[in-house]
C-alpha cells in the first residue's frame, strides 16, 4: 500500500510540474493538431502626413492699453465689458466743460490777435505813405513794420492755442483705436484720471491671431532639411489642438522664425496666423495668451509602409511584428514605427517590405518557427479573424514569445 501511494504521489508531482506548459500547447496547435488559424494583411504604401507637435500659445496681433490724455473726471463708460467694439466707437467719455472753455478763451485770443494784426496792417501802409513827404519818417515806419510782424507771431501763437485746446476737447472722447475684445474697465464713472493712473481698459485684436510655439533647434533643422525640396517651411501647415483634445477646425500659416536662439535652452520661437472667426453662438474659439498644443503638418503627404497597428506588438526588445515566411510559418520581426503613428495605423521606417503578410488577429496563438493558417484578416466568415479568437488583437507585451 505504501509503495503504490509514493507512486500516486510522484505521478502527481509530475502532473503539477507539467501543468503550465498545457495553455501553451494548446495555443500553439489547434484541435486536431492543425496549425492556428490566423488573419493576416499586408504591408501597403499609402499617403501620411507628416506631422510634429509643440506646445504653444495664442497672441493677439494687435494690442492697445486705452490711456488717458488728460487730467479730469470720468463721466461715462460707454461700453459692455468684454464686448467687440469696432474701430472708432466711443469707449469713454471725460468731463468737457473746463476744456470747452479753454477753447472759446483761445479763440477769443485769435479775435483780438487778428485785430491787433488788422491795426499794425493799417499802421505801417501810414507810415509808408508819409516816408515820401516832409513828414515821414524811416524809424516810423522801421516801428510800424516791427509791430505788424509782432501782431502776426501773435495771432499764429493764438491759432495755435486754438488747436491745442480742440485737441484736449477730443481727448474727452477716448475712442477705440482698432477693432476687437475689450477688457473690463479699471476705472469706475466719478473718477479723476490722469495720464500716470494706468490704462482704463486694453483691447486686444481677434481675427486673425497670432500662434506662437518654440522648438528645440535641432528640430527646426531637421524640419529645414526635410522640407528643403518642398518648399522649405513654406511646405507646411499649422493646426492647432484645443484644450480636451479636438483639433480647431481652421488651418495658419508659418511666416515668422526669430532672429536669436535661446542661450538657455537652445530653441528658437516659431509664429504663424490662423483665423479666428466667430462661431454660431456668436463667441470666438482662440483667446489671447491661450495654451494650445500646436501641430505643424505637412501640406503635401508622403508615401510610407503602413501596416495596422493591432499586428505591432512590445516587449522588452522592442517593437515587432509576426510575418508570414515560407511554408506558412510565422517569422518575428523587429520594427522601427515613424512617429506620424497613430493608434490605428503605424508606420513602418525599418523591418519590413511592402507587399509582406503581417499578422493581425490570432495573436495569442503564434509562436515564432511554426506554422499557421493565414486568411485574410477582413474577409467574411475567414479563419483569421474569426476562427475561434475569443482575444485577437494586440495583447501587449508578451517576453516569453521570443525565438
Amino acid at each position: 500500500m505504501q509503495l503504490l501511494h509514493r507512486r500516486g504521489m510522484a505521478a502527481l508531482g509530475l502532473f503539477l510540474l507539467s501543468a503550465p506548459l498545457l495553455p501553451r500547447f494548446a495555443l500553439a496547435q489547434a484541435p486536431g493538431g492543425q496549425p492556428p488559424a490566423v488573419g493576416v494583411a499586408p504591408v501597403t504604401r499609402s499617403a501620411v502626413t507628416e506631422t510634429n507637435e509643440f506646445i504653444g500659445r495664442i497672441d493677439a496681433m494687435q494690442r492697445v492699453d486705452l490711456m488717458p490724455r488728460l487730467t479730469a473726471f470720468l463721466e461715462k463708460r460707454e461700453f459692455e465689458e468684454g464686448a467687440e467694439v469696432k474701430q472708432g466707437d466711443l469707449l469713454f467719455r471725460l468731463e468737457r466743460g473746463p476744456f470747452e472753455a479753454q477753447l472759446q478763451i483761445a479763440r477769443a485770443s485769435v479775435a483780438e490777435a487778428d485785430a491787433q494784426l488788422q491795426n499794425a496792417n493799417i499802421t505801417l501802409a501810414r507810415a509808408q505813405a508819409l516816408l515820401n513827404t516832409v513828414a515821414g519818417q524811416r524809424s516810423n515806419v522801421d516801428t510800424a513794420l516791427a509791430a505788424q510782424r509782432s501782431a502776426q507771431a501773435q495771432l499764429l501763437s493764438s491759432q495755435a492755442s486754438v488747436r491745442q485746446a480742440q485737441i484736449n476737447l477730443d481727448y474727452t472722447e477716448i475712442r477705440a483705436p482698432i477693432t476687437g475684445r475689450i477688457g473690463r474697465a479699471s476705472v469706475t464713472e466719478g473718477n479723476v484720471v490722469t495720464p500716470s493712473s494706468g490704462a482704463l481698459a486694453s483691447i486686444v485684436s481677434q481675427d486673425p491671431m497670432y500662434v506662437s510655439f518654440t522648438v528645440p533647434m535641432r528640430t527646426l533643422t531637421d524640419v529645414r532639411a526635410r522640407y528643403a525640396e518642398r518648399g522649405g517651411l513654406n511646405a507646411v501647415k499649422l493646426r492647432v489642438r484645443l484644450p480636451g483634445g479636438r483639433v480647431y477646425g481652421q488651418t495658419g500659416t508659418l511666416n515668422f522664425v526669430d532672429i536669436d536662439v535661446g542661450r538657455d535652452t537652445d530653441s528658437v520661437l516659431l509664429r504663424g496666423t490662423i483665423p479666428n472667426p466667430p462661431t454660431q453662438g456668436g463667441y470666438r474659439e482662440l483667446t489671447a495668451n491661450q495654451i494650445v498644443n500646436v501641430v505643424v503638418e505637412a501640406i503635401e503627404p508622403i508615401q510610407a509602409l503602413t501596416i495596422t497597428r493591432a499586428a505591432v506588438l512590445s516587449d522588452a526588445r522592442g517593437d515587432f511584428v509576426y510575418v508570414i515566411g515560407a511554408e506558412n510559418k510565422a517569422e518575428r520581426r523587429t520594427v522601427r514605427m515613424g512617429r506620424n503613428s497613430t493608434p490605428e495605423r503605424a508606420v513602418i521606417e525599418d523591418g519590413l517590405k511592402e507587399g509582406e503578410q503581417v499578422v493581425v488577429d490570432g495573436l495569442q496563438r503564434v509562436r515564432p518557427g511554426q506554422p499557421v493558417n493565414p486568411a485574410p484578416a477582413n474577409q467574411p466568415g475567414g479563419n483569421g479573424p474569426a476562427g475561434g479568437n475569443p482575444g485577437g488583437g494586440n495583447q501587449g507585451a508578451r517576453p516569453n514569445q521570443g525565438g
